[in-house]
């Protein structure tokens, strides 16, 4: 028996941006989203910090010194830029729009501030996700057990949380994540209505005619 050939209408990618305050877990369902879905690959930022234990350079983020992040904001290689707790953060450009342009969708794990500019560069495309924690407790605890950073820092950290969840409202979906699991369902089923958009499914007029042309 002869299997009918496999649909396929060519789409534009996707911008999925994941924000949330520091341990509300936008990191780690990032990382669960990449190993369940191999159709969306993750935007690796330029940062000024330095790398925290086991981070790759060129894998997690691109690490650089403050001088050569200015020199590429400055040349305007970079979609969007942030300062987030005294560190600048940044996604070069190119890389990006090409794979947007062939159909691909891009994961950004960033803060409002690069949500906002990147829904002026490029609002037909974006897709943004608040991450909220379950309590304020529970972030607190998160922060103090991860133990990526020192106590002053967890304390900048847990100050500016109220600061970042003020721009939830900036967000189509928003996501209170107290189990992974539940929260990963919610993002991939996100995930796959956004990318069955008519807007996005830049092949469906063409597939639509032929259709009706058989008719």
């Amino acid at each position: 028996m002869t299997s009918s050939p496999k649909v396929s209408v060519a789409r534009r990618g996707l911008l999925l941006v994941l924000s949330s305050p520091s341990g509300a877990g936008k990191t780690t369902l990032s990382r669960e989203l990449l190993k369940a879905d191999f159709g969306i690959a993750i935007s690796v930022s330029v940062t000024t910090r330095k790398p925290r234990p086991g981070e790759a350079d060129g894998c997690d983020y691109i690490f650089c010194d403050q001088a050569a992040f200015e020199r590429m904001r400055d040349a305007g290689e970079l979609l969007e830029w942030a300062s987030v707790h005294g560190h600048l953060y940044g996604t070069p450009n190119a890389a990006v729009m090409d794979l947007l342009a062939a159909g691909k969708d891009v994961l950004f794990d960033i803060d409002w501030q690069g949500a906002q500019q990147l829904k002026e560069r490029a609002p037909e495309d974006l897709v943004r996700v608040f991450i909220l924690p379950p309590s304020a407790a529970a972030l607190e605890q998160r922060l103090k057990t991860r133990a990526q950073d020192d106590a002053a820092v967890v304390v900048r950290r847990i100050a500016a949380a109220s600061a970042e969840i003020a721009h939830w409202a900036e967000y189509e979906y928003v996501i209170i994540n107290e189990d992974i699991g539940v929260s990963l369902a919610g993002l991939r089923a996100i995930l796959a209505a956004e990318r069955l958009r008519r807007s996005r499914q830049q092949g469906l007029a063409d597939f639509v005619r032929e259709l009706q042309s058989g008719l």
